[in-house]
């Protein structure tokens, strides 16, 4: 069974570093809050409501803000559609704004003792909106690629193609299957790589891990800007 090193192109490999990056970033420096997979929330939000901690208002809000701005990206998605404009490129750079919004805040007001404050909270819910952002262009433009953000259902397809390719494939559908479980390992690495890198930077520097997203972002759109001048920008 041989697989291909790497299938995933740059800029869905940037994008899963990203939200493992934000991810973790988020969940150390405002006490358990999953600012691109919301769903632990859920969690956490439980857990800190059982042990009497606080830290509820973010985990509280995340979900609706998230769900809403994914709404809205949709529908704001039609209305670029119609103008001709690169909608993947103004996606991107809205989310590079509002990482280096939630980055400046984070420098300014942080650490944050109390995950309930305002600007704790305007630095969490700022990152839910970008990572809903991420969530929603991906699904809209990149749905041929892996999740950037959910790695459950990645990792349960990747072993389902793994046990379906060391069981055997008919030859005309085994290239296919190849590609595609190549491709969400690669993405698993990606995330897990940006989660790592998160906690690293976190135990030296603190808030200024939050630097790291408007980073990667600017990573994602200069690879965006590179793929568009080749004529090939995938959207």
């Amino acid at each position: 069974m041989k697989l291909r090193l790497i299938a995933l192109p740059a800029i869905p490999a940037v994008l899963s570093l990203t939200a493992g990056y934000v991810d973790t970033a988020g969940f150390l420096a405002l006490h358990g809050l999953f600012t691109s997979h919301v769903t632990g929330n859920f969690v956490t939000l439980g857990a800190s409501l059982t042990h009497g901690t606080g830290d509820t208002v973010a985990k509280i809000l995340a979900l609706p803000v998230f769900c809403l701005v994914v709404f809205a990206t949709r529908l704001l998605r039609f209305q670029l559609e119609r103008s001709g404009l690169p909608i993947l490129g103004i996606w991107l750079t809205l989310q590079f704004v509002l990482m280096s919004i939630a980055a400046a805040i984070a420098l300014h007001y942080g650490p944050f003792p109390d995950a309930d404050a305002l600007p704790a909270v305007s630095t969490g819910l700022t990152l839910v909106v970008a990572m809903a952002i991420q969530n929603a262009f991906h699904r809209i433009h990149l749905s041929n690629y892996p999740p950037s953000t959910i790695m459950t259902g990645t990792t349960t397809q990747a072993m389902l193609d793994l046990a379906d390719l060391f069981h055997g494939l008919p030859a005309e559908t085994k290239p296919a299957v190849q590609t595609r479980v190549t491709g969400l390992i690669d993405s698993i690495f990606f995330f897990g790589a940006g989660c790592a890198s998160s906690a690293l930077i976190y135990s030296y520097a603190i808030d200024w891990v939050f630097v790291g997203g408007p980073i990667l972002s600017a990573i994602t759109i200069a690879l965006f800007a590179r793929e568009k001048a080749m004529g090939k920008p995938l959207q």
